[in-house]
């Protein structure tokens, strides 16, 4: 029988196999005759039981192996158990060295298991847990076995190892027999269908495991690339790993000639002949698709080429138009898109800035550059296209709401390099922001593509699933064989405990000896070290190395043929070491260098004038300089922010390896690093990419979630879990749930986690509660942000400062209070004491200006005298043994130090102190500005002033109280003068000085003088004027008026220059009111409206008014303003109390032709209408009905009309008076409806129509301004007898209302003429019922509270300013208002302007598609698409149709009136559910909704074109007349005001208790111009008669109750209103 056919026997035959004898049998027998290796059959019998083994190997081996394996077998019984074990293992042979190596390496208790499980299987657990028992007599006894000649051990079959206790013949045998039955009996096909591995289309590797992704047996760890030798020496290990074999291309592939890419991509691409394998590759994608893409390809390759075409396809799709023969750049809509390329390191952000702003320049693409503390203002934003800048620093700009906040808006492109940072600690940040982009994908409904760029990732499908990659269209794999040079990696550890002098002795030989050997091969070499002094001491030693050992011949190029030449430009240097190590052949390079030496430096090593370049990590990164090999000296690096030395990052080794190999000029190139031998895994591992890449984004998760909060994108738990969906801890806590302490039945009963990631939000969300930064309802499962909170997010603060902060945060502290607060933040816990800094600090100590809390003065005395035994705790302290005492320094009290340093620019020598003061300065002026807000968010005077003090010390490195003229450049000489004879002038006296007369006080001459005058005069510093308003007996308004009183200077000035300007008590402690103001060159003046409550009703002695500039020392203004003399009106008492009285019926009006009018109106009258109607109807009184919106006065101001009309005989005229043309229409229209049937002639008044004399019943509606028009003419006929007046809306008096109504009073004074005013209610109505003339008995002012109808008011306050930002943070809680009426109830929301209508239509649409997961918007369900398509034909604007189509409409006057009408229609059926609504048509729009919502109470204002913008407050009136519209009768409304959290209180409380009501006469003009009139037309011919008419005024009677609002003291009325006057005379004299 031939092999081929029993094999198949034995894995089972269709064929009957029941005549034959057992399969072992069969087997035995067929044994015999096979030939197995040397041609030697085996004598076996047929009967299995008379077939007697030595052992069962003998049936597959020789008699020599036969005879080996028995000796083995013997020896093996006299060996340790385990070490029986180990040798008996099939692979024993190949696995006996690197075990050994494990053994015997000096690697802790807890990395040998974990390399022998690694190596030796997890099936082997048990074997290695005994291992780990003894590991020393392990190794020992394995070296004995070895030594004692047992060279090979026998291959035992897995089946025979499953009893590891019974090695006998006859157990043997039986398994044996057992496994051969279960495998005939086995069937060929199972009938179960395995799933085959995916193959994904673009995955390039020289390696299946590559390709198939597959971990070791625990799931940890991937392996070694083939070929991989590890070699033991004296003094180091070496790990070699060869170049990569290529990968075979496939046969559809070819390189892409530039000649065959369209015109946008040929002019990109100059000097290139084609594209590269890889870009070829991935170009139909790249530049052919939107398809997100993840591109893993080793350093050079030509990732950023790649980048380069996903930018040019957002180019492309920006065209205009394009046709072969335009010109491109004209084509481009620049302003129409952003890209966003996060580099990990500001070096390669400004590498990549230019190399992408030359490569696009001939399109006129602009590239910044935003890092760091860097900035762009709005007019940078909108001239940019491409912005660089780093994962953090993107983190923080787009959780900025307004400013730079707002370019994610714009975005298309977010290009992410170095995705496999998501494996180190700032791996948290690209998960947040790639987070945020995927939801503002969902949220806007935009299109962002995200580009990732990385090395070569061992687990790549994991973070394409992450970037939300389609693996078979946008995922792009290639292994290093993809490298344009071939690299050989080089991985020395170096033997010697970590840091001590052996170990660097070890480093610097081993140096030397691969440095030498290479540049005796004929190669450059660059040798990386991390410091910069450390450059010229490895240059230093290698050539003394060199010198030593007779090797300099080979490092000199002396026979370089321009050697003089370049010999003479170094001479030219100043840099002494440069040039003795040029001679030898030795170069340096570091940032600290002179920019020409690091040139000359460059270009010498490119001509090959320098054979070895020992350089720092920066050339790595900032300079294309390759050689043929590098070698990464040491792998300490300092970290200013951790106050630490720490491990290189991978990132700067793969950097590093990025320059070995030198494209087209040699074949291969050569990477080294040399390290100590306990970090030598950790790199192997880093590098090859042998560990898969893990989320870290659990250690920033709570301060991540705050900033989802804070931006308003995470509101619930729901949310926050949705949230935690979309990143990469997501992904891995299903692929690999035991690295997050989770089980695999979690995963299976839970596939999509969504219990834990509820746990773990909720979690979060508890903490950021208990510590004040968000609200968290529980039990509804809401979050919302405060202000703590949102100040944490914008200033990056971690919740854990804030906790220190919450501890030690005063209202009243001083500098060094504030000081010592700021270094306990957690952001500087990761620096250390030295004990090698403890003398320096202790002379900075001595220096600096605060005191530093936590260092007394006998620790400063023990410090200078400090000895050298130290330790240091967990803490952070640092503890100093001497003879006498004991001394600690908490790391708070250095940084402290250090700060204080800063400002003061005193001299540090220690490297690591400088390094130290640079990361406290940096991270000590974000925290500072953070502190800041908090203090002004608490309304803290005192701490918020010393911390602006302290936050523009750090920025400008001077004390606030030094001169402030330092910080402009004046020349030292005139700074010195300055300081010595003039230091204690202020700015302002310097500024008034003439330079002569300065100069003689300076003892300087005047070109000096004049430049310190210069100086004073540019100082920004403002003029403040103000006035007192009492708006009732405890509210007090502020009105101010800031000017700037400097200087204006573009070049010290930029673009503006921002201010706060507060409100401050008497003691200086607390902020009533404050506001952030900006002036730029063309700002006049600001006005500012402030409102502060005045408890009691009895104002404080005095309050201050604070102007401090936002960045520039001693620049500050205050006001002192005494309040002895404010006079508050008193208490208003005067409301009336709803009566529980019976309501009346119709017949009440005791006439039938009215009842039948208003039968269809109403049955009975309200309690508010039953309770006035007899003193407004049935007597002449005059009247006052104030009361709240829908209590029915419009009905009350309709009977009264017709009363008036028709129970009176003879023609009459009814006249009322309206504040705006759109109120008098809806009057017109309302009385013209009921007046069918009558003879009663309504009509809207015409100048001329208003001195008709009536022949029948007449209604005459007027507005204001036409009243006064006609009432300011010259020779005006006589008024016809007026029967009613009716003044509607007082609430709404400006100066013209009340200035025609005062001249109508005026005028009618001698006739019957009967006044009755309607008003919303008001807070007082006593002076305006006395202006009126109003029986007391007719005077009716009901509070809000009153009102029949239900009405909810809820309030939500923003801290964003305003801007298209804050309508963005508003649109989720506005859906959420719309959605909280009944199913089917309409909304109305109103904003500012009509700029914002269709924004927020869009937003809002947005928030129907996450929430409600429907396209039809607000659309209802009932609503068909036939239908749709019908009424959208009726629109005459086609623009409108987008958004209508989807339930939302809009009302102002912009939109034709047909459209208009149908909308209002289509609103009123149901069919559009919101309607939008800018400010000023909240006047005109004649429905009501269930939910009202207005979106912000400011709107932009310029007062004349090209003019400064200023923000203003709406009308509480406006607010008002908002509000009424959701009061519906009947029916219930809800009421939501979105504002900012200054405006809520007052707004509120106007709102509850009622309007404020003031005369306006004196603050606009229209008083002047008819008094001038007057006088012109000899109306008014002396100053009493002006008198007299302004006592029929409104402002007569205010100026008695609440004189301090206009100015006045307590003086009689004749006195004031002569003031008045006089003042108008002044003003008249003034405008002549």
């Amino acid at each position: 029988m031939s092999i081929q056919n029993h094999l198949e026997f034995l894995l089972g035959s269709s064929k009957d196999t029941g005549d034959r004898k057992s399969v072992a049998e069969e087997w035995f027998q067929s044994a015999a005759s096979l030939d197995l290796g040397n041609g030697d059959g085996l004598d076996v019998d047929v009967s299995v039981d008379s077939l007697e083994w030595e052992t069962v190997t003998g049936a597959y081996s020789d008699s020599d192996d036969h005879e080996t394996a028995t000796r083995a077998d013997s020896d093996s019984a006299t060996l340790n158990p385990v070490v029986t074990k180990l040798i008996q293992l099939p692979n024993f042979d190949d696995i006996y060295d690197p075990i050994l190596r494990i053994l015997e390496s000096s690697r802790n208790a807890e990395e040998i298991p974990n390399e022998l499980l690694d190596l030796l299987g997890f099936d082997a657990v048990e074997l290695v847990m005994e291992i780990t028992l003894n590991p020393e007599v392990i190794a020992s006894e394995l070296k004995t076995w070895r030594n004692q000649g047992s060279s090979s051990v026998s291959k035992v079959p897995p089946a025979i190892t499953e009893n590891e206790h019974d090695l006998s013949h006859s157990n043997a045998q039986q398994r044996l027999a057992q496994q051969l039955e279960e495998n005939a009996s086995r069937p060929l096909w199972s009938g179960t269908a395995q799933a085959a591995p995916e193959i994904l289309p673009h995955v390039y590797s020289s390696s299946l495991q590559a390709h198939g992704n597959v971990l070791s047996q625990l799931g940890h760890k991937y392996m070694l690339p083939l070929g991989t030798t590890r070699t033991m020496y004296d003094i180091h290990e070496e790990v070699v790993i060869p170049p990569a074999r290529p990968v075979p291309p496939k046969p559809n592939e070819r390189l892409i000639p530039i000649s065959e890419l369209d015109r946008l991509c040929k002019g990109s691409f100059p000097g290139y002949s084609s594209l590269n394998r890889i870009q070829s590759i991935v170009y139909p994608t790249a530049y052919g698709t939107n398809e997100n893409m993840l591109i893993c390809a080793p350093t050079g390759a030509g990732k950023t080429d790649v980048a380069m075409l996903t930018v040019l396809r957002v180019l492309s799709q920006h065209q205009t138009s394009p046709d072969a023969t335009s010109d491109i750049k004209s084509k481009i809509a620049r302003d129409s898109f952003k890209i966003i390329y996060v580099a990990p390191m500001k070096a390669l952000a400004a590498e990549i800035v230019r190399k992408l702003g030359k490569r696009l320049k001939w399109l006129d693409i602009t590239v910044s550059e935003l890092t760091g503390d860097m900035q762009m203002t709005k007019a940078e934003i909108a001239a940019t296209q491409i912005i660089v800048t780093t994962p953090e620093k993107w983190d923080v700009v787009t959780r900025k709401p307004t400013g730079e906040g707002e370019l994610a808006s714009s975005l298309k492109l977010l290009i992410i390099d170095e995705v496999h940072l998501l494996n180190e600690e700032r791996g948290a940040v690209i998960e947040t922001i790639v987070a945020r982009t995927l939801r503002q994908v969902e949220s806007s409904q935009s299109v962002i593509r995200i580009v990732g760029l990385s090395a070569t990732l061992p687990n790549y499908i994991d973070v394409a699933d992450f970037l939300s990659v389609s693996r078979y269209k946008g995922l792009f794999y290639f292994d290093s064989s993809f490298r344009p040079i071939p690299l050989e990696q080089r991985f020395i550890g170096v033997k010697g405990k970590p840091n001590s002098a052996q170990s660097r002795k070890n480093l610097d030989a081993i140096t030397f000896e691969k440095v030498s050997e290479l540049v005796a091969e004929g190669h450059q070499v660059m040798v990386f070290v991390h410091a910069r002094k450390e450059t010229v001491k490895t240059a230093m030693s290698l050539k003394e190395t060199a010198l030593l050992e007779d090797k300099s011949d080979a490092f000199r190029c002396d026979d370089h043929p321009q050697f003089s030449v370049l010999r003479r430009q170094i001479g030219e240097s100043r840099n002494k070491e440069m040039k003795e190590l040029f001679d030898y052949g030795f170069g340096i390079h570091h940032a600290g260098m002179l920019r020409t030496d690091r040139n000359m430096m460059e270009r010498m090593f490119e001509a090959k004038a320098i054979k070895v370049l020992c350089c720092t990590a920066t050339l790595a990164w900032g300079v294309n300089l390759p050689a043929h090999a590098v070698i990464i000296k040491g792998t300490q690096v300092y970290d200013s922010s951790r106050g630490t030395f720490v491990d290189l990052s991978v990132l700067d080794v793969l950097q590093i390896f990025g320059r070995a190999g030198r494209p087209g000029l040699e074949t291969s190139g050569e990477g080294m690093i040399c390290t100590t031998e306990d970090k030598l895994q950790h790199y192997l591992d880093a590098i090859t990419s042998q560990h898969p890449i893990e989320s870290q984004f659990k250690g920033g998760m709570i301060d991540s979630l705050n900033a989802e909060i804070s931006l308003g994108t995470v509101a619930s738990i729901q949310d926050g879990s949705q949230w935690l969906g979309y990143t990469y801890l997501f992904v891995r806590m299903r692929r690999n749930p035991f690295v997050y302490g989770l089980l695999r039945d979690n995963v299976a009963d839970d596939p999509h986690l969504v219990s834990q990631r509820h746990e773990l939000v909720t979690h979060a969300a508890r903490e950021l509660a208990k510590l004040g930064m968000i609200t968290f309802d529980q039990s509804r499962g809401t979050l919302s942000p405060t202000d703590l909170g949102r100040i944490a997010a914008k200033y990056y603060i971690r919740h854990a400062s804030i906790e220190v902060f919450r501890e030690n945060f005063r209202p009243k502290m001083s500098e060094a209070d504030v000081l010592a607060m700021l270094s306990m933040s957690t952001e500087f816990e990761q620096l250390q004491v030295r004990e090698s800094e403890l003398k320096e600090l202790s002379t900075l100590l001595d220096a600096v200006p605060c005191d530093v809390k936590g260092v007394s003065d006998n620790i400063k005395d023990s410090v200078r005298g400090a000895g050298p035994s130290r330790n240091q705790d967990r803490g952070g302290k640092v503890s100093t043994v001497t003879q006498e005492d004991k001394v600690e320094i908490p790391v708070a009290s250095k940084v402290n130090i250090l700060l204080q340093a800063h400002i003061s620019r005193l001299p540090i020598e220690d490297f690591a102190l400088v390094s130290d003061t640079a990361y406290a300065a940096q991270n000590g002026g974000r925290i500072v500005r953070a502190l800041l807000e908090i203090a002004i968010s608490r309304k803290w005077a005192n701490t918020s002033s010393v911390l602006m003090s302290i936050s523009k010390s750090i920025e400008k490195r001077m004390w606030g109280f030094e001169q402030p003229l330092k910080q402009f450049h004046l020349q030292y000489e005139t700074l010195h003068a300055l300081e010595q004879w003039a230091d204690e002038w202020t700015p302002a006296e310097l500024a008034s000085q003439s330079p002569a007369d300065f100069a003689k006080v300076i003892h300087s001459n005047e070109k000096h003088a004049s430049s310190v005058i210069n100086a004073a005069c540019q100082l920004p510093s403002t003029s403040i004027t103000h006035r007192l308003q009492p708006l009732g007996h405890d509210l007090l308004r502020i009105s101010l008026l800031v000017q700037p009183s400097f200087k204006w200077s573009s070049k010290v000035h930029g673009g503006g220059q921002a201010f706060w300007v507060w409100i401050e008590d008497a003691d200086g402690l607390s902020i009533y009111q404050l506001s952030h103001l900006v002036f730029r060159s063309a700002s006049d003046e600001v006005p500012l409206d402030f409102v502060i409550p005045i408890p009691g009703g009895l104002p404080p002695d005095s309050i201050t008014i604070r102007a401090v500039s936002d960045s520039w020392i001693g620049s500050e203004d205050e006001v002192h303003v005494p309040l002895d003399e404010l006079i508050m009106p008193l208490e208003s008492v005067n409301r009336t109390r709803l009566l529980d009285l019976p309501f009346l019926t119709l017949s009440a009006l005791n006439n039938a032709q009215m009842e039948r009018a208003f039968r269809g109106h109403i049955a009975v009258f309200g309690a508010m209408q039953s309770q006035a109607f007899w003193s407004l109807v049935n007597t002449r009184c005059h009247g006052l009905l104030c009361g709240p919106t829908a209590s029915g006065k419009t009905l009350l101001s309709q009977i009264l009309v017709w009363t008036t009309l028709l129970l009176q005989p003879g023609p009459q005229v009814v006249l009322i008076v309206t504040p705006r043309r759109s109120i008098a229409l809806d009057i017109v229209s309302d009385l013209s409806s009921q007046n069918r049937g009558s003879k009663i002639f309504v009509q809207l008044t015409s100048e001329h129509q208003f001195f008709e004399p009536p022949t029948r019943k007449t209604v005459r509606v007027i507005t204001a301004g036409s009243l006064l028009s006609i009432l300011s003419r010259q020779g005006a006929p006589p008024i016809p007898r007026l029967d009613l007046v009716l003044c509607e809306n007082l609430e709404q008096l400006d100066a013209p209302y009340e200035l025609a109504v005062s001249l109508l009073r005026h005028a009618v004074q001698s006739t019957p003429t009967r006044f009755v005013g309607l008003s919303s209610s008001l807070n007082d109505p006593q002076d305006l019922s006395a202006w009126l003339h109003t029986d007391p008995s007719a005077v009716h002012n009901f509070k809000t509270s009153d009102r029949e109808q239900s009405l909810t008011l809820s309030t939500e306050t923003f801290t964003i300013p305003h801007s298209a930002a804050l309508f963005k943070a508003m649109a989720k809680p506005a859906h959420t208002a719309i959605q909280s009426g009944s199913s089917g109830d309409s909304a109305i929301v109103f904003v500012p302007s009509r700029a914002q209508c269709r924004p927020v239509a869009l937003d809002l649409i947005t928030q129907t598609a996450l929430q409600m997961e429907t396209a039809r918007g607000y659309l209802p369900i009932d609503v068909s698409e036939p239908q749709v398509q019908e009424f959208l034909l009726r629109f005459q604007d086609r623009s409108l149709v987008d958004i209508v189509s989807r339930g939302v409409g809009f009302f102002h006057n912009g939109i034709p009136k047909q459209d208009r009408t149908l909308m209002l229609e289509l609103f009123a059926e149901g069919i559009l559910k919101v309607l939008i609504v800018p400010r000023e048509a909240c006047w005109t729009l004649p429905v009501r909704a269930a939910v009202v919502v207005v979106m912000g109470t400011q709107y932009a204002f310029v007062e004349k074109p090209g003019g400064p913008r200023h923000v203003r407050d709406y009308s509480l009136a406006e607010i008002v007349r908002m509000q009424g519209r959701a009061i519906r009768h009947h029916r219930s409304g809800h009421f939501f005001l979105f504002c900012h959290s200054e405006a809520k209180d007052t707004i509120l409380r106007f709102l509850n208790d009622g309007l404020p009501l003031e005369s306006q006469l004196l603050e606009t003009d229209h008083l002047m111009v008819w008094y001038k009139a007057a006088k012109q037309n000899g109306s008014i011919q002396t100053k009493q008669q002006l008198v007299e008419a302004l006592s029929f005024t409104f402002l007569s009677f205010r100026i008695m109750s609440n004189p301090s609002y206009y100015g006045f003291t307590n003086k009689p009325l004749q006195v004031k209103l002569s003031q008045i006057v006089d003042a108008l005379e002044d003003k008249i004299r003034g405008s002549n």
